[in-house]
């Protein structure tokens, strides 16, 4: 599993970036808050790679304007083993659209690969149609720090990495033409309901929040009760210090087989005071969650797809590209 990581990264975290169904893809909004959502990881050729639908690319766009994301490796749900260690992996991120189809090509092929269940006793015929899906915009990530844990109790200050100053950091593909699209999902309108529901029944939570230099840091947190706006809340011992300023709060839990998911982003302000650190919360996000069993799941998937489908020629006709074909072995 290691064989693709660089020799200079920590001898052990190869096969934790590899194994991990889920990390938390933490990027930037013009205005410097951050946006954490739970994405299936990849490790590419000195990277570690995430990818966005091309019909939803709000993801990879904020990372092509502001390169400065972070990784975090702390879900243990599925990996195959027991627990690990809890990895933040704050890097520069390249954006690759210029050629959609490799895009789809290997977004097809590792997906499969990593998570056969998601498409085990599926038509290729009923595959080959959800190119609004399967056609990929991908994010590549050097990784320029990385701190561990030992879990995601953080109950000791993390062994840290960090890479040499004279690492060459890529540049993103030119942005496409034109607009990008509005959102394909409205927010929920009551947040609140959203918030106590997500902590109540999800089993993670992890908090991100901006750094001195300008990185996000996504850590695994516990919220207490909501009280008014403000979420309490608590990271273990051996955290960095909570900067006050933008944050967001991700709630998310998946089956072990990832063949559904369940996420809620929730953004604000972090304050700190006598009674310590809390998000003061000002809206939800929409978040992509696919729940229920497999056939309910199978009819909530398609029903986006219903969405998502006329937006998939725009945006390959803003990169003057056709739109790719999803190809089955």
């Amino acid at each position: 599993m290691q064989d693709r990581a660089p020799a200079e990264w920590p001898a052990e975290l190869g096969e934790v970036f590899e194994r991990a169904i889920t990390c938390e893809y933490a990027s930037l909004t013009r205005a410097g808050s951050p946006v954490t959502v739970p994405t299936t990881p990849y490790l590419g050729a000195g990277t570690i790679d995430v990818s966005t639908g091309l019909t939803y690319p709000a993801k990879a766009e904020r990372a092509r304007r502001n390169p400065k994301v972070a990784l975090l490796f702390a879900d243990p749900i599925g990996a195959g083993s027991a627990p690990g260690p809890v990895v933040l992996v704050q890097g520069h991120a390249a954006v690759r659209d210029a050629d959609l189809q490799a895009n789809t090509d290997r977004y097809v092929r590792d997906s499969m690969a990593k998570l056969p269940a998601a498409t085990k006793g599926q038509p290729k015929f009923l595959l080959r149609r959800l190119a609004y899906y399967y056609a990929r915009i991908w994010v590549e990530v050097v990784p320029q720090r990385m701190s561990r844990w030992p879990d995601r109790n953080l109950s000791e200050p993390p062994q840290q990495w960090s890479a040499a100053a004279d690492l060459q950091l890529p540049e993103s593909d030119p942005p496409p033409s034109g607009r990008q699209p509005p959102p394909w999902l409205e927010p929920p309108e009551d947040w609140r309901e959203g918030a106590e529901h997500a902590l109540r029944t999800l089993p993670l939570a992890d908090l991100t929040f901006v750094d001195a230099d300008g990185f996000p840091v996504c850590l695994p947190a516990t919220a207490g009760e909501l009280i008014d706006d403000e979420l309490p809340l608590r990271a273990g011992p051996g955290a960095p210090q909570l900067s006050a300023g933008p944050a967001c709060l991700t709630v998310h839990g998946h089956d072990s087989e990832f063949t559904g998911q369940e996420n809620h982003t929730f953004v604000g302000t972090l304050v700190d005071g006598a009674v310590g650190p809390r998000l003061q919360v000002q809206r939800a996000l929409a978040g992509w969650s696919i729940t229920g069993n497999r056939v309910q799941a199978a009819i909530g998937f398609l029903g986006k797809g219903r969405r998502l489908a006329p937006r998939l020629k725009a945006e390959a006709a803003r990169r003057a590209q056709p739109v790719p074909k999803v190809n089955l072995r």
